[in-house]
């Protein structure tokens, strides 16, 4: 744990670590480190964002949601669609209304069909469905403000008929309702101040709960440098792997000046890097480009400073990670990375002196994905609240299927003998004739199995065989309880909700598999393969050209963003070098990822290994094809095997202008993009300034297979030996009886030369 010191005042003891964070120290560490610094006072009052200014009401559409898209289908006798927000921590609501649009089947039966409206379970109106053909209804509701806590989620439930005694089939495709996208959330707010306290951090840095992207915003330093590169990318890794599937848009500043209402402002370096310190109000002053504690004594180089301040005229947030060395820089931002750290900071300014080194998860610890072993049970998986699996149950006749991720590894291999155990129980009054369950893999269905106990049935168990190649990193298995009542009663729902099933967590899965993977596959980017091997990023670089060019930092930190996403890990581990300053065992030892246009390119190895390639005056050539593009605008994704190591990657995110790097950064910060890329290279171009990449038509994207693909298996070679044995066992006879007569003819020769010599 960390060493930390922090203003606020009733903030406990700390003891230090006997295990420090020790990378980048100097010399007399351990003795100045033991030492006491003096930070400046609380102000008498905290230091606080002022509130914005008051705007028009805040309306959240329906249609942002990508689950929505074109419309909001509810289709049969019952049904509801679900849609979560979140309310933002510097709003003081008003009022928050629900404008609710939508059309229905003119078939509907409006005294017996209705439309209801829940937030968080709680009802807040229903309305009947009475709508004449073709007409669209409106209708507005009031939520309660006492119901809103900071995860939400509206429901909308319709009930349909078409009958007016009774609706025979609930298939019966007229029964239906569809929600249009630009139904509305409408919030009336106050802004209100935002506290400057690293207690809630990430905040205000970063809102988890915004319904806005969240605006970064970097400070470039006086001189882009490898120290600095290293700090700023772990730190935005750090913020992908905290926004997740929320948006993130990250820029890069020359002041403080140029700094947004709605952005965040990130300051990362000493006082000599970033002379615009000295212009914010700061709790430690700073003199002779040194951080001083209250006493006026310069801190040492290896202390790690953190702080929370404002932008001029406090209209922004701002965190600044610095020191007075280089080291210290490095350990304020390694403090903020590593996840079980962060937690205990608090106040306005952190100073880290001590910091516990977080070793490197095995390569192929993954969380989210496969246990290692190959048995376990489903409570060894988790769910999409990172929580163990319990059991699992499901009621009534159109109940949804119960589906879990079940995710290979990506260098994961599976031969024949995979099979799972699925333990379940299900409730009597069941029809069992028509009454089912049945397990899919990925929407296919393997097996099913009819409940056959009208008394019901306890902990009963299926073996399923799991075909190996059909066990993707995306995999997940449904478990569809189709439950059908002994007796059908007419328009009953009390008989159909006693129709019960459940799956119980001890349901096992044993599975065959071996390590191998075949590269170059940018595929396998996708889940971050094999940069994100170990989770913490730590045998991966980065390397930029020697004076790297704003585009090219702002590529290296979508590049970051994306394997933060991907990830998840105590800590960030991996090192951004400038071309000229590589070392030969990082570039001989790690996956290696080249950032920056062709004429500065730090491996130009990349464009002369075939396939596609780039070259000065804006030339390209695809094998012996070669043309000239004016202007060359696209941007190129490109993998290879690395040069100087078979077991390693090496690839490439380059253009030929800046433009070009612009298009590769859209594809690493856009979902819809980024999960489009296969085979070994991608050119991607914007067919508009400003494209929406959840547009089908904003960005063309072109695939090419050049590179030769390489087999790298991980395997022991006793397993594998195992492996050839019991695959191909039907074998072993001939192979024996073959190695006998072998063996029996060299004998005889011996036995022949020796009887000559003797005559």
């Amino acid at each position: 744990m960390a060493q930390a010191q922090s203003n606020a005042p009733a903030s406990p003891a700390i003891t230090p670590s006997t295990e420090t964070y020790r990378e980048g120290a100097v010399d007399e560490k351990k003795e100045r480190s033991s030492q006491e610094f003096d930070l400046p006072s609380p102000p008498p009052k905290a230091p606080q964002v002022k509130a914005a200014p008051q705007g028009d009401p805040y309306v959240l559409e329906f249609n942002r949601s990508p689950v929505v898209g074109s419309r909001f289908s509810l289709r049969g006798i019952y049904d509801e669609a679900r849609l979560g927000f979140t309310r933002p921590r510097q709003w003081k609501l008003k009022s928050v209304k629900a404008l609710i649009r939508y059309r229905h089947s003119p078939a509907l039966y409006a005294t017996r069909s209705n439309l209801t409206v829940m937030i968080n379970g709680a009802s807040i109106g229903s309305i009947p469905l009475s709508q004449e053909e073709g007409e669209i209804g409106n209708a507005v509701f009031d939520v309660p403000l006492s119901q809103l806590q900071n995860y939400n989620q509206i429901t909308i439930a319709a009930l349909q008929n078409n009958s007016p005694t009774c609706t025979q089939d609930p298939y019966d495709p007229s029964l239906w309702t569809e929600i249009l996208p630009d139904s509305k959330i409408t919030f009336d707010y106050e802004p209100q101040p935002i506290a400057l306290d690293f207690n809630r951090y990430p905040y205000p840095i970063f809102d988890e709960l915004s319904l806005e992207p969240n605006q970064i915003t970097y400070l470039l330093p006086s001189k882009v440098d490898q120290a600095w590169l290293t700090a700023t990318s772990r730190f935005q890794a750090s913020l992908g792997r905290i926004a997740d599937y929320r948006r993130l848009n990250t820029r890069l500043v020359k002041t403080v000046d140029d700094v947004k209402l709605t952005e965040q402002l990130v300051v990362i370096g000493t006082p000599e890097q970033q002379s615009a310190l000295k212009s914010l109000a700061l709790p430690m002053p700073i003199k002779d480009n040194q951080i001083l504690d209250e006493k006026e004594k310069a801190l040492p180089p290896d202390v790690g400073v953190l702080m929370l301040t404002t932008t001029p005229e406090d209209v922004a947030p701002v965190l600044v990670a610095t020191g007075n060395g280089e080291a210290g820089v490095k350990k304020a931002i390694q403090f903020l990375v590593q996840s079980k750290d962060q937690k205990i900071g608090t106040g306005q300014t952190i100073l880290v002196k001590d910091l516990d080194a977080v070793p490197s998860p095995p390569p192929r610890d993954w969380p989210g994905y496969l246990p290692l072993a190959e048995e376990f049970e489903l409570s060894d998986l988790t769910n999409r609240s990172g929580q163990p699996f319990e059991d699992i149950t499901v009621r009534g006749s159109d109940s949804p299927p119960i589906e879990f991720d079940f995710r290979a590894l990506p260098d994961d291999r599976f031969e024949s003998g995979n099979s799972m155990t699925l333990v379940y129980s299900y409730g009597p009054q069941i029809n069992a004739k028509t009454s089912l369950v049945e397990v899919k893999l990925d929407d296919v269905a393997l097996i099913g199995k009819r409940l056959t106990s009208i008394n019901g049935g306890t902990r009963e168990t299926l073996k399923i065989d799991l075909p190996g190649d059909r066990i993707k990193p995306t995999s997940k298995i449904q478990v569809d309880f189709r439950l059908d009542a002994r007796e059908r009663r007419s328009c009953s729902k009390v008989t159909d909700q006693q129709l019960w099933g459940t799956l119980h967590n001890d349901t096992s899965f044993k599975l065959n598999r071996t390590t191998a993977v075949q590269l170059p596959d940018l595929k396998l980017v996708t889940l971050g393969y094999p940069f994100a091997a170990p989770q913490d990023l730590s045998q991966m670089a980065m390397v930029l050209p020697k004076t790297p060019s704003p585009s090219d930092v702002m590529t290296a930190l979508e590049f970051s963003a994306r394997l933060g996403r991907l990830t998840k890990a105590e800590s960030v581990q991996f090192t951004v070098y400038t071309a000229d300053m590589l070392p030969q065992e990082v570039r001989e030892e790690y996956h290696l990822v080249g950032v920056g246009i062709e004429k500065d390119f730090p491996f130009p190895e990349v464009f002369t290994a075939g396939g596609f390639e780039l070259r000065d005056t804006l030339t390209r050539q695809l094998d012996e094809s070669e043309i000239q593009a004016s202007p060359d605008n696209d941007g190129v994704v490109k993998e290879i095997m690395s040069p100087w190591n078979d077991e390693r990657v090496l690839l490439a995110l380059a253009a030929q202008t800046d433009k070009g790097l612009e298009q590769v950064q859209d594809l690493l910060k856009n979902d819809p993009l980024f999960f489009q890329i296969q085979d070994d290279t991608v050119l991607i171009s914007a067919n508009e300034q400003g494209a929406d990449a959840y547009s089908p038509n904003a960005y063309n994207l072109d695939f090419f297979k050049q590179q030769p693909l390489v087999s790298v298996e991980k395997t022991p070679l006793p397993n594998r030996v195992l492996r050839l044995l019991g695959t191909s066992w039907f074998l072993l006879g001939p192979a024996l009886v073959a190695a006998t007569l072998i063996l029996y003819a060299l004998v005889q020769l011996y036995l022949k030369r020796v009887a000559g010599q003797e005559k």
